[in-house]
């Protein structure tokens, strides 16, 4: 029978072992750093676009040519920087709809048969629109916009489903959700709106 001799390491092949250890501890914990970060930045940019800058997509062709379906979008929260002019996203029957504001609360709104829009009996220039249309419109004209609402329009006036309509109507604070302020994607068209 025969015994084995067993080999015992020399001190400097254990303090190479101890080193290779210590190196592997200190990179697995770089790792578990880095990845909490990510995890970090990924939850607070999460809650910054649930709460501040909500993001969303545009579907449809209402808002066209200024906005095309499958673009990306991000808004801000906050009713104070909704002027005339700016697009606002708002919830209408369980949708995110994308408008242009056209009145603010105390405005008279009219829009005669030809499609020509009056704030406060003043035409509005429109450049942002290809066609002039009257559209789909069963509300009472002129209409004065109430505290605490505004008054939409799509750009494509003839399809879009606005103001104009009564089951949309005055887009009250507690439905909107935010003012487009960039365009993410696609990238032909990224920058801010």
């Amino acid at each position: 029978m025969k015994t084995g001799k067993i080999i015992e390491p020399t001190v400097s092949q254990l303090e190479d072992e101890l080193n290779r250890r210590k190196n592997n501890k200190k990179k697995l914990n770089i790792f578990r750093s880095i990845v909490n970060s990510l995890l970090l930045v990924a939850a607070v940019t999460v809650l910054i676009a649930m709460l501040w800058m909500p993001v969303m997509q545009v579907h449809g062709t209402s808002m066209e040519p200024f906005l095309k379906d499958g673009q990306i979008l991000v808004a801000v929260r906050g009713e104070r920087l909704i002027k005339q002019g700016n697009i606002v996203a708002f919830y209408y029957d369980n949708q995110v709809l994308l408008k242009r504001v056209i009145g603010l609360p105390g405005d008279v709104i009219n829009i005669d048969k030809y499609g020509n829009v009056y704030v406060n009996g003043r035409m509005l220039n429109e450049p942002y629109i290809e066609k002039k249309s009257l559209g789909i419109c069963d509300i009472k004209l002129p209409v004065t916009v109430p505290e605490n609402a505004i008054f939409v329009l799509g750009d494509k006036r003839d399809v879009s489903i606005d103001s104009r309509s009564s089951d949309v109507g005055m887009i009250y604070s507690e439905r909107t959700i935010g003012k487009i302020v960039f365009r993410v994607w696609d990238f032909n068209s990224f920058g801010p709106i």
